[in-house]
């Protein structure tokens, strides 16, 4: 097995045969979640893409490795892999503090003369809207409480001690990566973006989704599900047959206010 075969396996986790064509849709989870999160739209999407997640160090069956505290670092190693995808266009999608890498990974590819064809960032503000978050400052049951806002993992999980002690150290890191993150001014895509948000994510205004338009200099849309931070769990039809439909012709153009969906 080569270096390349070798890291393609260590990073990407592909949930359903791949066909034999068409865009490779890669998928980036958020703060302490892992690559299984991507299954039920690998499931939806047209069969003609070929989805596969990203799976962090330091969570599943990459437990033992250890954690990437800091974004940019995370990029600068999942971008190798992906630049390594040269087969078929590529498309990135990122949820929560995957959206933000998502936008770190494309600007290196970008830089590298292998840029994807469309981004889609989902539930979360534009890199340049700043909130002052220390979430991963608090205790463990502080966590907890902000995973229970959100509404991001089951109750009945995150009150069984074993669960607990297995997520804490990626879901403390996670914050502690996305809430540390600065962007720096100046910085865009050229690629087609698509920003996704929930009508009532307490995490992400529609104002503060919009300004994702400020970080690429091609087609912009903003797209609104019913639904808060984690909308995607309960719409993923919907973002599917949006994914789907974007990569399967050019995206609109730029849009002055939310498409409801």
């Amino acid at each position: 097995m080569t270096g390349a075969m070798s890291e393609e396996k260590a990073w990407l986790r592909r949930y359903r045969p791949a066909p034999p064509s068409g865009s490779r849709l890669v998928c980036l989870p958020h703060a302490g979640g892992s690559a299984s999160a991507f299954l039920p739209l690998a499931r939806a999407v047209d069969p003609a893409l070929d989805v596969v997640a990203v799976q962090y160090p330091g969570r599943q069956d990459r437990r033992s490795e250890p954690n990437v505290g800091d974004l940019r670092t995370l990029a600068d190693r999942i971008y190798p892999v992906l630049a390594g995808q040269s087969d078929r266009p590529l498309a990135i999608f990122g949820h929560s503090m995957g959206a933000v890498l998502a936008y770190e990974v494309t600007l290196r590819l970008e830089a590298a003369g292998k840029p994807p064809v469309h981004l889609f960032t989902s539930g979360r503000r534009a890199p340049s809207r700043y909130r002052d978050e220390q979430v991963h400052l608090r205790d463990d049951q502080g966590i907890l409480a902000e995973l229970a806002l959100l509404d991001g993992t089951s109750s009945e999980l995150i009150r069984d001690p074993d669960v607990i002690s297995m997520i804490m150290p990626a879901l403390r890191n996670d914050y502690r990566a996305i809430e540390t993150y600065r962007h720096e001014p100046g910085r865009a895509v050229a690629c087609p973006l698509t920003a996704l948000v929930g009508d009532c994510d307490p995490k992400t205004s529609l104002d503060e989704a919009r300004d994702w338009a400020g970080h690429t200099t091609g087609p912009f849309d903003l797209r609104v599900f019913p639904g808060g931070h984690f909308y995607l769990n309960g719409q993923v039809p919907a973002v599917a047959a949006l994914v789907s439909g974007a990569l399967a012709g050019p995206v609109g153009t730029a849009a002055d206010s939310p498409t409801p969906v």
